[in-house]
């Protein structure tokens, strides 16, 4: 389905993709966003500045109740009140939120780092990159891979835990 803009945008899903961004750096924020705005993919991007808000927004608690649950979840590490890790942890151990894959997006490179995503199952990570072409240039491989490639579930909810 295409639809459109000030620019030729794709819907595979049938209707925008649902992205989380869990980052509390405001200019990677900036940055990030830009990036999907270019992109080739219709896409809706949230933005958590920290994982207890990334977890109530997943949760759909109180103010989030009426927001969709994202269909990929991007991922920072170091975040204040609720670190990556634990995030990554928490999504991955709820029956409601186990399906929704989480690339971790971080600048470090520490091989621990990558090993102990891979551990807690993130489904991917990449190390952010430090220039906007670069940015851009992952962000089109994103979109491409997860929404053009890989097959997601119409509806990551309440429905697929009762088939568990």
């Amino acid at each position: 389905m295409l639809a459109t803009t000030n620019r030729l945008t794709i819907q595979p899903l049938g209707r925008p993709a649902e992205l989380l961004l869990v980052e509390d750096n405001y200019g990677d924020v900036l940055l990030t966003r830009q990036a999907f705005l270019g992109g080739r993919i219709s896409n809706n991007l949230a933005v958590a500045g920290d994982g207890e808000v990334a977890m109530a927004m997943l949760r759909q608690e109180r103010q989030y109740a009426l927001q969709p649950r994202p269909d990929v979840i991007l991922l920072d590490l170091n975040l204040p009140r609720m670190d990556g890790r634990e995030v990554l942890r928490a999504i991955k151990s709820d029956p409601a939120l186990q399906r929704i894959p989480v690339i971790v997006l971080s600048s470090s490179k520490a091989e621990i780092d990558i090993l102990k995503s891979y551990e807690l199952n993130a489904n991917g990570y990449i190390v952010k990159p430090v220039t906007f072409e670069r940015l851009q240039e992952v962000v089109a491989a994103i979109e491409t891979f997860w929404f053009t490639v890989v097959v997601l579930p119409t509806s990551v909810g309440a429905e697929l835990t009762h088939a568990a």
